[in-house]
């Protein structure tokens, strides 16, 4: 089985279909910042989170063909994370080699997510994520198990939150990166975007987190919103535009981050 994996993770065919998933994925968080851009500048906009900028991109000219090209590079990045599992990074060893392959794990759930979001897009489904989550929270706390639930939810949130504002911090994403084959300007320029593109997303699930705690802690499902409810959060405070601004740049970084990772990600 772990032969059959590490041949598989060995595919170039699915090194080039994972970096072209790089590109989607960045794709998605440009349009993820644009919409979070407009939200900062008081004009409506679909809804603010990763679903309304597939949503956004769908409605273009040949929209629906790059929304499907997007679902397949991040099935494949999907995949190649679920192989980097399974065998473990080749570069690791003991516990170091334990985190990544948890990582790893946690990485397809994220592409696995990103992508039945495209799938749901393309098959037409027009219902707000915000408000699924909204009602599911409400149904969820309806019981004493279930504010718990939303509560835990919550508090992994923000950890998650957490752990990418640390791994943007530390540089982390650097050991990830074929930094040999890149010149002092591209590293210089990968790293700036690394630290501002993770810590940017950490922060914005890190209070989303936060506020499906306290959506828990006072009954209040409206709270509970993910992203979107963040964001309308952050634009309620005294310099709500600026923190908007400064969260569309962070995400934007983030998108661009992602090209660079798409030319030199060790895959």
């Amino acid at each position: 089985m772990t032969v059959t994996a590490a041949r598989a993770a060995n595919s170039t065919t699915l090194e080039a279909l994972a970096r072209f998933g790089f590109l989607g994925y960045g794709l998605v968080h440009l349009l993820f910042a644009w919409l979070i851009l407009q939200l900062a500048l008081g004009q409506p906009a679909d809804e603010g989170d990763q679903s309304g900028a597939l949503r956004t991109l769908a409605q273009q000219p040949l929209g629906s063909v790059l929304v499907g090209a997007v679902v397949v590079g991040l099935l494949a990045m999907a995949v190649w994370q679920a192989l980097e599992a399974a065998i473990g990074h080749r570069e690791d060893s003991g516990g170091e080699r334990t985190f990544e392959r948890l990582a790893s794990a946690g990485r397809v759930a994220v592409y696995g997510y990103f992508a039945w979001t495209g799938y749901k897009v393309l098959k037409g489904a027009n219902s707000d994520s915000a408000d699924k989550q909204q009602s599911l929270s409400a149904d969820l706390m309806g019981s004493e198990g279930g504010r718990w639930l939303v509560g835990l939810g919550g508090i992994a949130l923000a950890v998650l939150g957490a752990g990418l504002v640390w791994y943007g911090l530390v540089k982390r994403f650097e050991k990830h990166l074929r930094i040999h084959q890149m010149s002092a300007a591209a590293r210089t320029l990968s790293r700036r975007l690394g630290v501002a593109g993770y810590t940017s997303k950490g922060i914005a699930y890190g209070i989303a987190g936060v506020l499906f705690v306290v959506a828990a802690a006072t009954y209040d499902p409206s709270k509970a919103r993910g992203l979107d409810s963040t964001l309308d959060t952050l634009r309620q405070q005294t310099y709500g535009t600026l923190l908007l601004i400064l969260m569309a740049l962070g995400i934007g970084a983030f998108a661009a981050f992602c090209v660079i990772q798409a030319r030199y990600r060790k895959v």
